[in-house]
């Protein structure tokens, strides 16, 4: 069966569904395989229970003409994503970066919403599956759609974006994440701009924030832009007017007049997803009242930069993720909070390869300069640095949470800040 044709039938039956156990009546099932799973296996399960298709790519699974045999499910999947997207004439910003991907992605989305139908990337559904799941989605009449695009190896946001065919793209910054996957910081710049060199390929548009470091040397100069920052007398130009207890900032003027935004977002490091997410609005002509109601009305959640006021003290739930440049901003932020006493509550960072001790290392050596009353680590990663400065250990987050049930931070405001494999979100589950 070609794409097209599997397209056909896919336009009858929207909802695509990957896992057998949320099969729906009239969904089409792609048994995907995996390192401990064969979809194929439950590629009649999934007609039972009200599939209207399963595609397969092992023939030993074939039961009658509602089982589609393609050479491989997954190159499918994408494939038949691609044409969909092709069949959308809306824009599509495709969206990558080391830090400020997820967040950038739900302020512009808040923003264009306010005007346009937007279709945008839920969750962290931004890989080779994510992606192509999300394309799927996407209705007919959308008018914008911002996708997110991650990668822990080079070539991914190549592949994605040949998958998803952006028509503008946006990199939010260059740091020190995936190190190990992309071989240390010049293979994040390599494999993060190739964003830049399939906007250059499709003729497309990038929106450069010209404060972030490495982002204007990685563009080429071909490729048209939208260049926004802090620097005066430009057409995007903004200026952050307060950082307390959230985020104030202005606009400049030029495209507009000046105007100022208030935001529902704490520390400096989300200062560049709001100009972001302002630069794109006032390009797409969204009025500047609904922009800066598509920014107020944002609240992170996810464990993403949430805040969570308790009886006498607040805690910063920052453990959706982690990597060295986003650990040291949320300390710094910290360090600026009014309460009496400042706590970090932090977990080792995955993914830095032989970087890894000396990158850890950093950070507890921050935190000893700045003289937080109190610093927990936690994980192995942390576990040298931890026995050099002096700071309470533990090796994982069930052994921490004993001693932070036992706590009073009254008067405190408390940082928990990881990567998302150490799973610090356990610690104040009620």
């Amino acid at each position: 069966m070609t794409i097209p044709e599997l397209y056909e039938l896919f336009l009858q039956n929207r909802k695509v569904v990957i896992d057998s156990r949320k099969v729906a009546s009239g969904c089409m099932f792609f048994a995907l395989k995996g390192a401990n799973f064969d979809g194929n296996k439950f590629a009649t399960d999934a007609i039972n229970n009200g599939a209207a298709f399963s595609i397969i790519d092992n023939p030993d699974f074939e039961d009658g003409e509602r089982t589609i045999l393609v050479e491989d499910v997954l190159k499918t999947l994408q494939d038949l994503s691609h044409h969909h997207r092709l069949q959308i004439k809306a824009p599509i910003i495709g969206l990558t970066g080391s830090n400020g991907k997820t967040t950038s992605k739900e302020l512009i989305s808040s923003v264009l919403a306010q005007k346009y139908r937007v279709h945008f990337t839920k969750g962290n559904f931004n890989n080779h599956i994510g992606v192509p799941l999300t394309l799927l989605e996407m209705p007919n009449d959308t008018e914008i759609a911002v996708i997110e695009m991650g990668a822990n190896h080079q070539g991914e946001i190549d592949f994605l974006s040949n998958i998803a065919a952006p028509s503008h793209g946006l990199i939010t910054n260059i740091g020190k994440a995936h190190l190990e996957g992309f071989g240390g910081i010049e293979g994040v710049k390599k494999g993060k701009s190739e964003l830049y060199r399939y906007l250059l390929k499709s003729k497309g548009l990038a929106f450069l924030n010209i404060d972030e470091p490495f982002l204007k040397e990685l563009l080429p100069e071909e490729v048209r832009r939208i260049e926004y920052g802090s620097i005066p007398n430009q057409d995007f130009s903004f200026q952050l007017l307060s950082n307390h207890p959230f985020l104030k900032v202005a606009y400049k003027g030029r495209v507009e007049e000046s105007f100022e935004m208030d935001s529902q977002l704490m520390g400096q490091y989300n200062y560049a997803n709001i100009i972001t997410a302002a630069t794109i609005g006032l390009y797409f002509k969204v009025p500047v009242e609904a922009i800066k109601k598509g920014i107020s009305s944002y609240i992170p959640s996810n464990n993403r930069s949430q805040i969570v006021q308790k009886d006498g003290y607040e805690l910063i739930l920052d453990a959706y993720n982690a990597n060295p440049n986003s650990m040291k901003l949320a300390l710094e932020n910290l360090l600026t909070r009014s309460f009496e006493r400042k706590i970090a509550i932090l977990g080792h960072m995955l993914e830095l390869g032989t970087d890894s001790p000396s990158e850890h290392d950093s950070i507890v050596s921050f935190c000893k300069e700045n003289d937080l009353d109190k610093v927990i680590l936690i994980g192995n990663e942390f576990k040298n640095a931890s026995e050099t400065y002096g700071f309470l250990f533990f090796e994982n987050v069930e052994k921490a949470k004993a001693w932070f049930d036992q706590q009073d931070f009254k008067g405190a405001s408390v940082l928990i800040k990881g990567s998302r494999g150490v799973g610090l979100e356990k610690l104040v589950q009620e």
